[in-house]
């Protein structure tokens, strides 16, 4: 079972293809809705991100779900890294799909998740006109020779501005790490322009592991779903047979 986070203000719809194509390796996909999605619905005032692991938790209580991967895409990772701190009981692995870290190497003087940030926040500013938003997201989420006006519908102002709080006041050394022990599988992207990259592994050691889908921006799910889909695959095959001890063949 593998449990889906959307990116900043965007829903788990996202993730569609990646989704069949999981389904179709034998795996079962949840995509749990931010409050502020869709139909999802709750407080949007004064939240953190223990309160949005918590209603990943909530949902995967109650599907019993016992230990899964969660894949956390760009901000999914961040509820993601805290719902395996807060709940360790719940995850046995987590992919951050185009994510940033939180933190930043040795000697770097740019601030965390500061890259590109007009343009972030413009591609889901409603507010703006349709040319400006697809500068912003070609600028912000694809690679080049990709068409950024696919992601122009599907943004939640609402969402946006829980979430950009959320993460601005919870200490980065309460989800950073995701726990103390879970495989990490760092997903990044060829062309991502707003994840500073290769932060994990030298911060946590053999417990991340890197790897880089091809020609794919920040967006990556509707840009590679099949390279995607094909890792995020792999590596919970890899984690589940780390918490069973049995061979891929005998998990499958």
């Amino acid at each position: 079972m593998i449990c889906i986070l959307p990116s900043l203000a965007r829903s788990g719809r996202d993730y569609d293809v990646v989704a069949a194509l999981l389904v179709d390796e034998g795996f079962r996909v949840l995509r749990p809705e931010p409050r502020g999605v869709g139909r999802s619905r709750g407080s949007m005032e004064n939240l953190d991100l223990h309160d949005f692991a918590r209603d990943v938790a909530a949902v995967l209580d109650h599907e019993a779900t016992g230990p899964i991967v969660v894949v956390g895409h760009a901000w999914g990772s961040q509820p993601a890294r805290t719902l395996a701190a807060d709940r360790p009981d719940l995850v046995c692995g987590i992919v951050m799909a185009a994510a940033s870290a939180g933190k930043l190497p040795p000697g770097s003087t740019e601030k965390p998740y500061s890259r590109l940030r007009d343009a972030i926040d413009g591609a889901g500013d409603l507010s703006l006109s349709n040319e400006q938003r697809t500068e912003c997201l070609r600028k912000a989420f694809f690679a080049p020779g990709h068409d950024p006006s696919v992601w122009l519908d599907g943004w939640f102002p609402a969402a946006h501005d829980a979430q950009g709080r959320a993460r601005a006041v919870t200490p980065v050394d309460d989800y950073f790490s995701g726990g103390a022990s879970v495989p990490i599988l760092d997903l990044q992207a060829e062309h991502d322009a707003v994840v500073i990259p290769n932060v994990m592994k030298p911060m946590l050691g053999d417990r991340v592991t890197v790897q880089t889908i091809r020609d794919a921006g920040h967006a990556m799910a509707p840009e590679q779903p099949r390279a995607m889909s094909d890792a995020i695959a792999a590596f919970a095959r890899s984690a589940y047979c780390l918490r069973t001890k049995v061979t891929p063949d005998q998990k499958r």
